[in-house]
């Protein structure tokens, strides 16, 4: 969930918002009924009311949308504007839309549940031959020479600090994704198209594809950038692409674990795919390179992904085992007793003080227990 400070950034990036406001334009007619998908403070669905829409249905699962409802009164939009606070995927519509508007992606498209969301509300809510903005997305990525960058990301786990030897963490910093800001004269191979996210006829949540350049200039490689270019309608786009201004939406680095000596000839293969897993994306990225004098072994050959990029214990890894056979710890057994009693006729109240009752130690007091209630109830009730 985003903070308003974050909110208004979104809305502050002149590129993006001049981008999605003409297409909006153009897609909304006086009888649209419109579908704002993860609306925020509700940008988009004011939009869409003052291009002549004759309904929108606003749907946000954060405590934003109040915020938004607030905002459609004082813009005189609040009888024109259905807000949901719910995730799409379980909310229904009373009738189809002709145009669905999102922008639920993170630096890249591939974030939490961007496309299952985008997938679900297409089949379910837009009428055939309806708008959705936006229409796609397209990735590329270059090999970079960034030293400066790959010092911020790589350099504090290569020295001691402070006489103590930091370089456990290396292997984690070389397996994560980060956030990069580079000139397009870094970019020591060309942009190359990686995928193409067709949101009119995505159905898989996933993407994989390879990457192959051949050298025509020496450097130094530090990794790989992605970005995206954003097509909101035909002829409507916006990019976060290097030397584009800087915006909400940074460029992505994936740093290689060694800075590679390139030469004009070599050959650079990097097979790249994004896993949604859970609620969140699995990237791996294997990385081949060849001299152009030696075509046996390989220069230097990577094999990466953010699974290693996160500290895991044996015991979490354990717990996460097929064959464990796993059994409720306390904050388990609190959780399923809270839920027990959510049978809609029991008040919170109630609920907190049989809480308090049955585990004594974790709750001196009822009203210390009201809280954990009351986020359950928050999370989990009707």
């Amino acid at each position: 969930m985003y903070t308003i400070a974050e909110y208004g950034r979104m809305i502050a990036d002149g590129a993006r918002m001049e981008a999605y406001t003409r297409a909006l334009r153009a897609a909304v007619r006086p009888d649209s009924v419109v579908v704002d998908l993860g609306a925020g403070t509700g940008i988009f669905a004011l939009l869409a009311c003052r291009f002549g829409a004759r309904r929108v249905y606003a749907i946000e699962p954060d405590d934003a949308i109040e915020v938004a409802q607030e905002i459609a009164r004082a813009s005189g939009c609040g009888d024109r504007i259905v807000f949901l606070q719910e995730f799409s995927t379980r909310a229904t519509l009373p009738e189809r839309a002709g145009v669905i508007v999102s922008d639920l992606r993170g630096r890249l498209p591939f974030f939490e549940l961007h496309l299952p969301a985008i997938v679900d509300a297409r089949e379910r809510f837009l009428v055939p031959g309806g708008a959705l903005i936006p229409l796609r997305d397209v990735l590329w990525a270059a090999v970079v020479e960034a030293p400066e960058l790959y010092a911020e990301v790589i350099g504090p786990w290569e020295q001691s600090v402070r006489g103590l030897d930091m370089r456990a963490a290396r292997q984690l910093a070389t397996n994560s994704l980060h956030k990069a800001s580079v000139a397009p004269g870094q970019m020591l191979l060309e942009p190359k198209e990686w995928f193409t996210l067709d949101y009119t006829t995505v159905v898989s949540s996933d993407a994989q594809g390879r990457l192959d350049w051949k050298v025509a200039r020496g450097g130094v490689g530090h990794g790989l950038v992605l970005w995206f270019n954003s097509v909101l309608a035909e002829g409507v786009e916006f990019s976060n692409a290097p030397g584009q201004p800087i915006q909400v939406y940074r460029r992505t680095f994936f740093p290689w674990p060694e800075p590679v000596a390139l030469e004009s000839g070599d050959r650079v293969i990097v097979d790249l795919a994004a896993t949604l897993v859970g609620e969140d994306y699995v990237w791996r990225w294997d990385t081949c390179v060849r001299s152009r004098e030696d075509a046996g072994r390989p220069k230097a050959s990577f094999q990466q992904s953010t699974f290693f990029g996160a500290p895991l214990s044996p015991g979490r890894l354990r717990r996460r085992a097929a064959n464990h056979e796993p059994a409720l710890d306390e904050d388990g057994q609190i959780v399923l007793f809270v839920l027990s009693l959510m049978d809609g006729v029991t008040p919170i109240e109630h609920i907190a003080r049989r809480l308090a009752e049955h585990f004594p130690k974790r709750f001196s007091r009822w009203e210390a227990a009201l809280e954990r209630v009351a986020e359950l109830s928050q999370k989990y009730s009707r």
